[in-house]
């Protein structure tokens, strides 16, 4: 079994699509790997640590979570 694993950040405008603009981009996705031979297995949701950024005079970025979600294929 292999296995391929995508980025997914779905855009959306607020003023002007619903929830349902979010679900058409997630199934574009799915088709264009389908039709390269990949399966969808399901949605996964990725946590990790974004270490703090030190600026000039003190300021900066604080560290943070940060959540991604990953589209996991797989195909024998």
């Amino acid at each position: 079994m292999e296995y391929k694993v995508v980025p997914f950040t779905a855009t959306l405008n607020q003023q002007k699509e619903t929830t349902s603009a979010v679900a058409e981009q997630l199934e574009s996705l799915i088709g264009q790997f389908n039709h390269q031979g990949w399966e969808y297995v399901r949605l996964e949701s990725v946590s990790t640590y974004v270490q703090p950024v030190s600026g000039c005079f003190g300021s900066g970025t604080p560290g943070h979570l940060a959540a991604y979600q990953m589209i996991v294929f797989s195909r024998h």
